[in-house]
């Protein structure tokens, strides 16, 4: 992600809001090492702030994976929104 995250709740105006509560609020997820979904995938992006994810050297390697391994959250967004969104981690 480009900018710093900071210690506070992400404003309601935040550019990575995209409606995501419709389909993420409360969702179980797992930090996971990333891997590719499915035969032909090449990467993946942050469900927020779009940063790629991929085997590639330059691009983000670890984040948080919904149960069916399709959507993918970067550690900092992760973060930023987990109260918010009341995200259930498995251990």
């Amino acid at each position: 992600m480009n900018e710093k995250s900071q210690d506070k709740e992400p404003a309601a105006d935040d550019w990575r809001r995209q409606g995501q509560e419709k389909y993420l609020k409360g969702i179980k997820l797992e930090l996971r090492d990333y891997f590719l979904y499915g035969e032909g995938w090449e990467h993946d992006h942050c469900e927020f702030c779009n940063d790629k994810f991929s085997l590639n050297d330059v691009d983000l390697k670890k984040g948080y994976m919904s149960e069916d391994g399709y959507r993918w959250i970067c550690i900092e967004c992760f973060n930023d929104f987990k109260d918010e969104f009341s995200w259930q981690v498995k251990i």
